[in-house]
């Protein structure tokens, strides 16, 4: 009860969105993991992570699913409301799942759902210019927004598999577009998956907020894996972008404590997680 009040006394205070542009502005690394329980958000809390990322990548390595697409809404608030209750000091993200945000108002309800019923304090959603107006409509509301460009796994049907994004001029062109668009429409964060790194780069110059990174190269400002990938529990074929820190270390914590190092000195992402 009343945590806001003990909040007072941290050494540190809780991250928020303007914690994250400070570090934008200040050439600092932003270090970001997904969670899915309680247990292991306080683990990630503890090892100095920046933002978690309730992703709807928990269809997959929760849930089992090929996709992300089967992941509702529900689902989200409930993993939401978990990961919560385990975090003190991280920013936390809820993702909006496929189809809770095909038009304005559907968009606002769920998005109220997740940051009233979860305990989100910004939701992420996937989109380019398509998604402007539903955008523009949360920043309305006061809701903070993170948009997904780059490798939209939520359209994985209909761009015929996890495929590497924007090699083509014209598409890269129109990655930068969209990401001035949506951050003049209200977005606060956008975060970039497969990309070569020179996209990555230029996404990050051409817009004032913070840009997070997954196989996006190292000229992003802040960098996000799958908490699951990290600790070397998903088994079978990785993406490039990934790197399993748990050789080396003796417990989750470390293992943890050195993916936000690495991130912080930039050693993470090297030359073989990145694309070209």
């Amino acid at each position: 009860m009343y945590s806001q009040l003990e909040q007072r006394g941290m050494a540190e205070p809780p991250v928020n969105i303007s914690t994250l542009l400070k570090m934008k502005n200040d050439g600092m690394p932003i270090a970001c993991l997904t969670a899915y329980d309680a247990s292991f958000a306080a683990l990630v809390d503890q090892a100095g992570v920046d933002l978690v990322l309730v992703g709807d990548s928990l269809g997959m390595v929760i849930q089992g699913h090929d996709t992300t697409v089967p992941v509702t809404v529900e689902d989200v608030i409930y993993h939401t409301r978990v990961v919560a209750r385990g975090l003190q000091h991280a920013f936390l993200v809820a993702d909006m799942p496929f189809m809770s945000y095909s038009g304005e108002q559907q968009a606002l309800e769920n998005a109220v759902r997740l940051m009233q019923e979860g305990g989100a304090m910004m939701v992420k959603l996937e989109g380019g210019v398509g998604q402007i107006s539903v955008v523009e409509n949360l920043a309305r509301h006061d809701i903070p927004v993170c948009a997904h460009v780059g490798l939209k796994p939520q359209s994985v049907h209909k761009i015929g598999g996890f495929r590497v994004q924007g090699r083509n001029s014209d598409k890269a062109r129109q990655m930068v577009e969209d990401a001035v668009a949506l951050e003049g429409a209200g977005a606060d964060i956008v975060l970039i998956e497969c990309v070569p790194n020179e996209l990555g780069r230029a996404v990050t110059e051409a817009v004032n907020v913070p840009v997070i990174g997954i196989g996006a190269g190292p000229g992003v400002d802040g960098q996000i894996l799958v908490l699951y990938d990290v600790l070397g529990f998903t088994q079978g074929r990785m993406p490039r972008f990934v790197r399993n820190f748990m050789p080396g270390s003796d417990s989750a914590l470390a293992a943890l404590e050195s993916f936000v190092g690495a991130v912080r000195d930039r050693s993470y992402p090297a030359p073989e997680h990145c694309f070209s």
